[in-house]
């Protein structure tokens, strides 16, 4: 990992090939202009047969609480991720981050999976694909598991799409609740090497129609194989 501080020019290009290496960039805080590149030791990922849903959080996704979206409103859900508003504590997401994976977004690079109730974004994450891997970057909520609701959603995605690997970057104990395991580095990178050269389609269930919550978990419930 190279120390915080450094200045480097970053480009979308350069970004992918980063990620592809499983290398990723971050910033010490929203209001620090610099980035540094991040290897970690232990690496969090979800197993995409191996997700933690309680009876309870199962109920909330079967009965559709909330309408889930796919790259609808990438600013947006990197605004909330960002943090730093409605009492939220800000993030790590500057400038920079915005700027780059906003152009990641706009090159196809980047999806959102969103979770929306009477017309408004409650909840939703952001993340790179490439190959069979997807390399989730940040999530939030402002009402009850709406991010939970697209975690869920994304991971059926992934897996209807033939995509092998759900990086985490960390596991905190939230994400273990649901899931996320640590794994070294060198069994990352063997897990990253297999994904890559895999060719996963995010869009296997198109964009523009709305994937009902009993199928997302039929999907993310059966066994892989």
């Amino acid at each position: 990992m190279s120390g915080p501080g450094q200045t480097f020019e970053i480009t979308p290009k350069l970004l992918l090939r980063a990620y592809s290496i499983g290398m990723f960039p971050m910033a010490e805080s929203a209001d620090d202009p610099t980035l540094f590149w991040v290897d970690p030791d232990e690496r969090g990922i979800f197993p995409l047969d191996g997700l933690i849903i309680t009876k309870s959080l199962a109920k909330i996704v079967r009965s559709d609480r909330y309408d889930v979206k796919v790259d609808t409103d990438f600013e947006a859900v990197i605004e909330n991720c960002a943090g730093g508003g409605d009492g939220r504590p800000s993030t790590w997401i500057n400038a920079r981050i915005r700027k780059l994976y906003g152009d990641l977004f706009r090159q196809g690079h980047v999806h959102t999976v969103e979770t929306w109730q009477d017309g408004k974004m409650v909840g939703g994450l952001y993340g790179v694909a490439i190959g069979g891997a997807f390399f989730g970057e940040s999530m939030f909520h402002t009402a009850r598991d709406a991010s939970k609701v697209a975690l869920i959603h994304l991971a059926a995605r992934l897996r209807a799409g033939g995509f092998t690997l759900l990086d985490t970057q960390f596991v905190t104990p939230h994400l273990a609740s649901l899931g996320a395991q640590e794994v070294s580095r060198k069994k990352y990178h063997r897990l990253l090497d297999a994904a890559i050269g895999e060719t996963g389609n995010f869009f296997a269930w198109p964009r523009d129609i709305q994937v009902r919550g009993r199928q997302v978990l039929s999907v993310v419930e059966a066994p892989l194989g």
